[in-house]
Parts: structure tokens; C-alpha cells; sequence
């Protein structure tokens, strides 16, 4: 039975919008499949729907994932060193010159198929559309299962709706406005369908999200494992599948999207809606236990477990090991022993700028920069010391610690021609912004050879902190509370992120205006988000994309030198602009990713992108 139905999955996920598998369903050409056959029975139910989480391309000849993988942050970074998340944004620079460069310099034409059908990539448009498809054919069938008790039904219905929202979102923040596609397309309906607007999309998603908890709160599955302290605690059987607050906390983000510039056309009350289902979101969260991990644990959250007790909806990657090739795309050769390979994410000094000082004073611009010399807060020549503790939890820096290196420290310095080991020239992915990642790297080296567990956290508490205080702060301001059972206004909720990994309150200069304090929110929301895939969308719907791919990119060199009252740490540190060929341009259509040339000839009432 199980390859009747792994025939059945395949035949059916090679029809993405053209052709109905309901021919497919009452007879499989050499096996005699029925439709009670396959409907009737729980497992094989489950054995078509699971299909959205690992099911492969298997019927054109390879094995990459045709599943909500790709939605994944951690998935597009993972295998192939062209392209990252941050790589293709003003945040990072690449350790190769590759097709992320290309990119952010506005020429995506040659490589737009990777992310919408290649096999060999990131097919990230034609699996959404595929596991949208067989959401709604699952939902059609439910009826027909016979061996299940409505505990389960209920569970598998919540998750269809989840991922058919799930995908959707993805489709809206690469390509923008969808249809919103809730039926299953046959070969004789009509499969060009104009697009809702911006808004409109965001809208329809919520409220699948909406369904989608309904369904899973009748299942008992508002949280699937037991929660802290309890047997089963993060190792439920189905702890990769949605929960119930996993889907209003998607809500409360597709609202916030909703409300942002790229997208408001509904004005002040989008901001309200996002702020009140934020918080609606946060206490369903605490509700079910989950927590902020305290900031010695916060790593948790990317590596080292399987699971953590902040993430409510989480991609469990796997073991990998300190050489595998699935790090191509996000460490550098010189980390993984790779000399003509591995690329790399390599922070800007643009972006390390971002973190601020230990007292809470920006470091953004020169001027910020000033200020916070002259208040003794801040030294050019030791750029490092007196950080938002987030810098050395998230950024490899010269002379931070380094399991396995020399002195147990990060050697990123030249001393004249002389380069240290991780500006070791006969690697060509190693950095040219002086930094190399840290975050989710978990400290796996060609110097130390381990093994270890990565996940992507997809949602985590946090976030759900910063989708509140953005909106409350856009609707009501810094300071006042709107949503009638809240017990904290914008600055408290960016306070306590900020407190967990123990840095300062905002400075109170910049929280009694809601346009000061906006700018701060940004940079936060940058700063604790960094690196887990929020950056890239989040630049586009502020429309603060123009200004961050029109901005010059820095690193900076660090030369060896004696240690003096002018350089008390033995560097020398001085910013450089990246070169030419490694600046960002910015383009208008590059809002959203272009659809093929091919398929824009097939679609009238299906608006495309422009070509970029």
C-alpha cells in the first residue's frame, strides 16, 4: 500500500495548476487503486498529506525537496554557496563573488528559475504552489476517512489550513499579491487568476490562520508536546507539524505585514489589528509555556537541540557535520577546509554598526558614532568592547573567541603581506568585510571537527515581542497601550527583549516620539532577528529597501601593529568601502522576484512582475 500511495503522491504533484489528479484517484494504470482504497484509511491519508513536509521531486530524476523546506530561511542558505537570505541584502557580503552579488546589483534574470522550478535549488514558487494543491485536495477527501477519530481529523484539517496559509505567505513576500487559491484546479477550470491586491492577500491568509487554530485548538493541539518539565517535553512524535499558537502567531506576523508601507491600504486600523493580534499571539504563547530562554541558552534556538522552548514553530534540519556541504552557503571555505568552494555569510560593517553600545547609545551613523566617543562609551580602536552583548552571540570578530583556532581566538588580521589563519589567501571564500557568522554556526571547524544539531526557528517568542511593540507603537505610539487587555506599550516589549540577553533600556531620548522611537524598533528588530531570514522581507515592506541597497558597503582592515595609547589593542582597525563589483544597486521591481519569461506569455488575467 505504501507505494500505491507513493505512486498516487507523485502523479499528483507533478500536476501543479493544469491538470486535476482526480483521474489519478480511482485507478493507478498497474495497481488498481481505488478512491475508498486511499481515502479511507488514516495511514494512507497521512502517507499523501505528509507530503507538504518531506515530499521529493522524485518523477524528474533527482532528490531535492518539493516541500515548505524551501520556505525555510535556513534551507535557502543551506547546500548552495550562490545565494543566501542576507548575502543578497545590504547586510552581508559574500566570501566569493557569486550570483548573491549579481543580485543585490539588480541583475536576478539569469537565475530567476532557481527559485521557482529548479530541482537543483531553491524551487521555492513551484513547492508552494504543490503543497497548496494538495492541501486542498486533502480537504476535498477528509470526509472520506473512515478509521479516524475526529481528534484526528480536526488535527489534520487545523494543518491544512496552516499550510495553505504558510505557503501563501511565502508566495506574497517573494512575488508579492495571489490569488488565494482554497479549491482544487481541474483541467477544465479556469488556472489564469488575477491577483489580490497586496492587502487583500495578507487578509485571505489570516484568515486561513484563523480556521486553522479553530481546527487545532478542537484537537487538543494548541501546543503539541506537554511542555517544560513534563515527559514528551519538544519531542512529541508530530513536533515538526503547526500548533495552535503557532497559527495565530503567523497571523499576528501576516497582519503586521499587512499594516506595513509596501502594503497598508487600510490605514490606522491595520496597525491596530497587527497590534491586537500580536498580543493575542503572546498570551496563547505564555499561556502554553513557552518562554524567552535566558540569554546563556539562547543559542538553543538555532543549534545544539532539536527543539527549543522559545520556537512555537521550528525546521529540525538535522545533524551535520563540521565539513558538510550543506554550509557552502552560509560559513566560508576557510572553516570547512573548502579552498575552491564555500562562499559564506560575512556581516558588513554596515550591519555589526547596528549593535549597539553596552550603555544603549546607536552606533549607525559617524555622527551617532561621535557621540558616543565623547561620552566615553565607544572607541574606534577597540571597536569590540562595550557591545550589545548580541554582537559576540552573533558575529565572529577579530580576537573573539574561537574554539580551536590560535589562542582560542578569531585571527582576522594582516600584519603588511602576511595574513592571518582566517584570512589565509589560498581560500577563496574567506572574508572581505573582516567578519565571519556566528549565530547558527555552532562552532564546527575544520579545528574542531564535530557533529551538531541545527533548526531553523521559524517563529520564536521573541518575535512575537517585536510584532507588538512595531504595531502598538504605529497605532498608539511608544507609550500608550491600545489593546484593552495588554499590560505593556511598545517600549516595554522592546525593553524586555533587550533585558533577556542583558542589555540596557532605550535610552529615554529616543522613546517619547513614535517616529524617533520607530527608527529604534528597526534596528532591534534587525539586531535580535539578525541572520534568521526576517531581514530581507523586512527592509522591502518598511520600503527601506532603496535606501539600503543605494547605501555604500563597508568591512573594515585590520592590520597587526604595536600596542599603543593610539592602538590599545594591538589593531589597527579601519573601515574600507567593499569593492565595486561587491556594491549594492537598487531597482523598483526589485521589491519581488520576477516570474520566467516563458510562463509571463501564458498569463492575461494573472498580472506578472516586472523583469529585473
Amino acid at each position: 500500500m505504501k507505494r500505491k500511495l507513493f505512486i498516487l503522491a507523485t502523479i499528483c504533484l507533478g500536476m501543479v495548476l493544469s491538470t486535476s489528479c482526480e483521474k489519478y484517484l480511482d485507478k493507478a494504470p498497474e495497481e488498481g487503486i481505488n478512491e475508498a482504497e486511499i481515502w479511507s484509511k488514516l495511514v494512507n491519508f497521512k502517507l499523501f498529506f505528509n507530503a507538504v513536509y518531506e515530499g521529493q521531486n522524485i518523477y524528474s530524476g533527482n532528490w531535492r525537496d518539493f516541500n515548505i523546506k524551501t520556505a525555510s530561511p535556513l534551507y535557502f542558505d543551506y547546500w548552495d554557496q550562490k545565494y543566501t537570505l542576507e548575502g543578497i541584502t545590504d547586510a552581508a557580503d559574500q566570501g566569493r563573488y557569486m550570483e548573491g552579488h549579481n543580485f543585490k546589483s539588480g541583475s536576478v534574470i539569469g537565475f530567476v528559475d532557481k527559485f521557482i522550478n529548479d530541482g537543483n535549488r531553491r524551487p521555492i514558487l513551484k513547492s508552494m504552489f504543490m503543497d497548496i494543491r494538495i492541501c486542498n485536495i486533502a480537504l476535498r477527501k477528509l470526509d472520506l476517512l473512515q478509521d479516524a477519530t475526529q481528534q484526528d481529523k480536526d488535527d489534520l484539517k487545523g494543518q491544512m489550513h496552516f499550510i495553505r496559509a504558510y505557503c501563501h505567505f511565502t508566495l506574497f513576500k517573494f512575488w508579492g499579491r495571489m490569488p488565494y487559491i482554497t479549491w482544487v484546479i481541474g483541467p477544465e477550470d479556469q488556472w489564469d487568476i488575477p491577483r489580490l491586491s497586496n492587502y487583500e492577500t495578507c487578509i485571505q491568509i489570516a484568515n486561513d490562520l484563523d480556521t486553522a487554530y479553530t481546527y487545532l485548538e478542537k484537537a487538543g493541539k494548541v501546543r503539541r508536546d506537554p511542555g517544560p518539565g513534563l515527559p514528551g517535553h519538544l519531542a512529541d512524535p508530530d513536533q515538526r507539524a503547526p500548533n495552535g499558537v503557532a497559527a495565530k502567531a503567523l497571523k499576528a506576523r501576516v497582519l503586521l505585514y499587512a499594516a506595513s508601507p509596501l502594503n497598508n491600504t487600510a490605514g490606522q486600523v491595520a496597525w491596530e489589528n497587527a497590534a491586537k493580534a500580536s498580543w493575542e499571539a503572546i498570551q496563547l504563547a505564555l499561556a502554553n509555556s513557552y518562554e524567552l530562554l535566558p540569554a546563556a541558552d539562547r543559542f538553543r534556538n538555532f543549534y545544539g537541540v532539536q527543539y527549543s522552548n522559545e520556537q512555537i514553530f521550528a525546521y529540525y534540519t538535522g545533524s551535520r557535520a563540521w565539513k558538510s556541504g550543506d554550509f557552502a552557503g552560509l560559513y566560508n571555505g576557510v572553516f570547512g577546509n573548502s579552498k575552491t568552494s564555500w562562499s559564506g555569510v560575512c556581516p558588513t560593517q554596515n550591519f555589526v554598526d547596528k549593535y549597539e553600545t553596552a550603555f544603549g547609545e546607536p552606533l549607525n551613523t559617524q555622527a551617532d558614532r561621535d557621540a558616543a566617543t565623547a561620552a566615553g562609551h565607544y572607541k574606534e580602536q577597540d571597536p569590540y568592547a562595550n557591545r550589545d552583548p548580541r554582537l559576540a552571540l552573533d558575529i565572529i570578530t577579530n580576537q573573539s573567541p574561537c574554539i580551536g583556532w590560535a589562542s582560542g581566538k578569531a585571527q582576522i588580521w594582516r600584519q603588511g603581506t602576511t595574513y592571518s589563519e582566517l584570512l589565509n589567501q589560498s581560500y577563496l571564500g574567506i572574508t572581505r568585510t573582516g567578519y565571519y557568522l556566528r549565530k547558527n554556526w555552532g562552532n564546527a571547524s575544520t579545528k574542531n571537527q564535530i557533529t551538531t544539531l541545527h533548526t531553523d526557528p521559524i517563529i520564536r517568542l521573541a518575535e512575537l515581542y517585536l510584532n507588538y511593540a512595531e504595531a502598538s507603537n504605529e497605532a498608539w505610539g511608544p507609550t500608550a497601550i491600545g489593546v484593552s487587555s495588554a499590560t505593556m506599550n511598545a517600549v516595554d516589549a522592546i525593553n524586555l527583549i533587550r533585558n533577556r540577553i542583558g542589555q540596557v533600556n532605550v535610552l529615554p531620548q529616543y522613546t517619547a516620539d513614535k517616529d524617533v522611537f520607530r527608527d529604534r524598533i528597526k534596528n532591534e528588530r534587525n539586531v535580535e532577528l539578525s541572520w534568521e531570514g526576517h531581514y530581507y522581507f523586512d527592509i522591502r515592506r518598511w520600503k527601506d529597501a532603496p535606501a539600503a541597497y543605494s547605501s555604500t558597503l563597508y568591512g573594515v582592515d585590520i592590520e597587526k601593529v604595536t600596542a599603543s595609547a593610539e592602538y590599545p589593542t594591538g589593531y589597527k582597525y579601519t573601515r574600507i568601502p567593499l569593492g565595486a563589483d561587491r556594491q549594492p544597486s537598487w531597482k523598483e521591481p526589485m521589491y519581488y522576484l520576477p516570474f520566467n519569461i516563458v510562463d509571463n506569455f501564458k498569463m492575461k488575467n494573472f498580472e506578472p512582475n516586472v523583469v529585473w
